[in-house]
């Protein structure tokens, strides 16, 4: 196994359980993920690779919410815990300077923390041990010291997060105190971030001298996949499992069919600004999930409406963390490739 810091880790590790009677009914993926001490997400991995048997029988995902008998005997393959995971190096693939290439870009440094440009499509974090093609497992190729950071595992070094499709400015720790210091910023707002966005149709025109300041209440509607709703009277006041999230937004430039606007989030939710740009009636370009049939060109509808907008082509959703500042901290990217096609189109 990897092991690019050099630590000493527990060896991988099997298991075999057996169901007591106060745990009888139990579902498989919460009694698994208490008796082995990892996560649901984890255990339902585990039971998707077929890791997992019951009185000798493989169980699949489809299993994870099965009622566990009493006595029942599990067999666990070999596995570890979050904590001894490490993250899989991709030894040069960390790139200094803007070139050609899919690889993230390192926009700055400083004492325990790096600013990278992170690439639409690739994930910040990897979910496996063996899984590549991430922003982390580029990092740490360069920083291994960052292996164990933070929450550790996988998730070594990550402060904040960005969607998969969304490119732009991401912050990583690649020491403890840089990361409780970053953490405890994000946490009590103190980070300034700016993104720009391509939405359907024309914000208000207002909104280009003074930027709109806006509250909501979100709630997660749905986990896999994820998914977040707003929830109607919810702003300014606090409801149990309600998220209050704020931002501003700001009109940058209308455009054939669609604007450019510039976004500063207060807080920082799961796809708060698709979410609350989508309630606002102007969904994000390419956002399959809030936008409907203005989502992709996948859909008939929007293809054959706007292709003569300049929308056709869309592969993501075109959402660009573009700044970040905080203290000493200061980072810009600029708009990826395909972000900028769309809106020169967009402008003829």
């Amino acid at each position: 196994m990897d092991n690019p810091g050099g630590e000493d880790v527990q060896a991988e590790r099997a298991r075999s359980l057996v169901v007591e009677a106060a745990e009888a009914g139990l579902r498989a993926d919460r009694f698994l993920a208490n008796r082995l001490g990892i996560t649901r997400s984890q255990v339902r991995r585990l039971l998707a690779r077929g890791g997992v048997r019951l009185d000798g029988r493989r169980l699949s995902a489809g299993d994870k919410g099965l009622a566990l008998p009493i006595g029942g005997q599990l067999e666990v393959e070999t596995f570890r815990v979050r904590e001894e995971q490490r993250v899989p190096s991709e030894a040069g693939v960390l790139r200094e300077c803007q070139a050609p290439g899919s690889g993230p870009v390192l926009l700055g440094a400083g004492p325990g923390w790096l600013a990278v440009d992170k690439p639409a499509g690739m994930p910040v974090h990897p979910l496996e041990e063996d899984e590549t093609g991430t922003v982390l497992g580029a990092v740490v190729a360069q920083y291994p010291g960052l292996q164990g950071v933070g929450e550790g595992g996988l998730r070594s070094g990550v402060v904040h997060r960005l969607d998969v499709d969304t490119s732009g400015v991401l912050l990583v720790a690649t020491a403890q105190p840089a990361w409780e210091r970053l953490r405890a910023a994000f946490r009590d707002h103190r980070v300034e971030k700016t993104y720009r966005a391509l939405v359907i149709g024309h914000f208000p025109a207002e909104a280009r001298s003074r930027p709109v300041q806006c509250e909501f209440g979100l709630v997660v509607a749905q986990h896999h996949p994820a998914r977040v709703k707003v929830v109607a009277g919810a702003a300014g006041r606090k409801t149990a499992g309600v998220r209050r999230v704020r931002q501003s937004i700001r009109l940058v430039e209308h455009l054939r069919g669609a604007s450019l606007l510039e976004l500063k989030p207060v807080t920082g939710f799961l796809h708060q600004i698709r979410a609350t740009l989508a309630h606002l009636g102007h969904p994000v370009l390419g956002d399959v999930v809030y936008g409907g049939e203005f989502g992709s060109e996948g859909s008939s509808p929007q293809e054959s409406e706007h292709e003569s907008d300049g929308l056709a082509g869309v592969r993501r959703h075109l959402l660009h963390a573009a700044r970040l500042g905080f203290e000493e901290i200061r980072a810009e990217s600029p708009d990826p490739e395909d972000f900028r096609e769309i809106l020169e189109r967009l402008r003829r």
